[in-house]
């Protein structure tokens, strides 16, 4: 059993994801307490905004990790997020702060519905990441 720099990549992925994971869940979070008018868009904005560049900066540093350690499927399955992530970011309301969220279209009923359904979307796909570092990992502490 060798310790090898895949190895590392897939722990610190490991313990990222799980940090992305609450991320995610924070998210769905905020947003169902907006849809049920539990909290006013400014202040929930105000918590959201601040999480973007850091869930998006998480994610690129541990795709860029597993280019560095060549496990070519791993960064195929995170490419696509990836994109989208920057596509998103390139296409955000205009603000003066970093961050997705304008507090004055957040509570239209579309717009709120995708952000619903991009946290639950996000969330599986930072679980099942989650599963497929730790399986990854495990397979490539034994295989060595």
């Amino acid at each position: 059993m060798a310790f090898t720099f895949a190895a590392f990549c897939y722990i610190f992925a490991l313990i990222l994801s799980a940090v992305l994971i609450f991320f995610a869940i924070f998210h769905i979070i905020a947003f169902d307490e907006l849809k049920t008018d539990y909290k006013n868009p400014v202040d929930q904005c105000r918590s959201l905004n601040p999480l973007v560049l850091p869930e998006y900066l998480i994610h690129v540093l541990y795709t860029i990790l597993f280019v560095f350690a060549q496990q070519w499927g791993t960064l195929i399955m995170n490419i696509p997020l990836i994109a989208y992530h920057v596509r998103r970011y390139m296409n955000r309301p205009v603000m003066s702060c970093p961050g997705l969220y304008d507090p004055t279209s957040i509570m239209n009923a579309d717009e709120l519905s995708r952000a619903q359904r991009e946290g639950w979307i996000k969330l599986a796909f930072y679980l099942i990441s989650f599963f497929y570092y730790l399986y990854s990992m495990i397979y490539v502490l034994v295989s060595n």
